[in-house]
């Protein structure tokens, strides 16, 4: 089986792991830290026009009572009633048939954190097959936009610059990895990718960021034409692994 490269130094722990240089990056690209980092500039918005209307007391009460009730609105939305976004669906309908071939497909996986509780973070799908670990994020952009890219290092969705998709794919892979090697005592690599639906993408696949970036239409042949790595042993030891790491979005 391959090993992860993790990138550090020879005798140093790589970065963002326990003794490492931690990466501000990486805990940016953590989507538990990004949406509260929203909730709380959100809260803030909320109260300061507040403030400036009746009162600064008010306009803390009013601050609070923001980030309280979006909490609680995702809580909710969160607590059984996950529905997969027709991106999402899209991607679940076109892998399915790789079922019957030896894959291992699971959706809508949550990423459990290390004191035994579940980020806000989800592996829309985490496949497990002969040509390795996948984690696919799919995406549904506007289809007037282009999608062009910039010396492997910048992806954009017309004027829009999209970092931060490519960020959180990568920390969610990043994360699977992590947790897979740990669950089978072995190095796991785990492969992030965007599957883009809506606009024309002008090439087959394209890896910015180290992330695979490619057409939805094309995610079961991005899979099956890599080269084989793993056996049918491998697969299905991994397989069993990741659905006893990864809980369900939708239980």
């Amino acid at each position: 089986m391959a090993m992860i490269d993790r990138g550090g130094a020879r005798g140093q722990p790589p970065e963002g792991e326990p003794g490492g240089k931690p990466d501000f990056r990486e805990l940016i690209a953590r989507p538990d830290v990004r949406r509260w980092i929203l909730r709380v500039a959100f809260a803030a918005v909320i109260g300061m026009l507040f403030a400036i209307v009746f009162d600064p007391r008010i306009g803390l009460t009013a601050a609070v009572v923001a980030v309280i009730v979006d909490t609680v609105r995702r809580a909710r939305a969160g607590d059984g009633g996950y529905r997969a976004s027709p991106a999402e669906r899209k991607t679940a309908k076109q892998l399915s048939g790789l079922t019957k071939k030896g894959w291992h497909i699971l959706h809508a996986r949550a990423i459990p954190r290390d004191d035994d509780g579940v980020s806000d973070g989800q592996i829309d799908h985490l496949v497990i097959g002969p040509t390795g670990v996948f984690a696919i994020d799919s995406e549904s952009w506007d289809k007037r936009l282009p999608v062009r890219t910039l010396s492997h290092m910048r992806l954009f969705h017309g004027p829009f610059e999209k970092k931060d998709r490519l960020d959180e794919a990568r920390w969610e892979a990043n994360q699977a990895s992590r947790l897979l090697s740990l669950a089978m005592g072995q190095e796991i690599p785990v492969q992030p990718s965007v599957a883009i639906y809506g606009p024309s993408v002008p090439w087959r696949v394209m890896t910015v960021r180290n992330v695979d970036v490619y057409s939805g239409g094309k995610a079961r042949t991005y899979l099956r034409k890599r080269p084989k790595v793993l056996t049918d042993e491998e697969v299905a030891g991994i397989a069993a692994a990741a659905a006893k790491v990864f809980p369900s979005k939708f239980d």
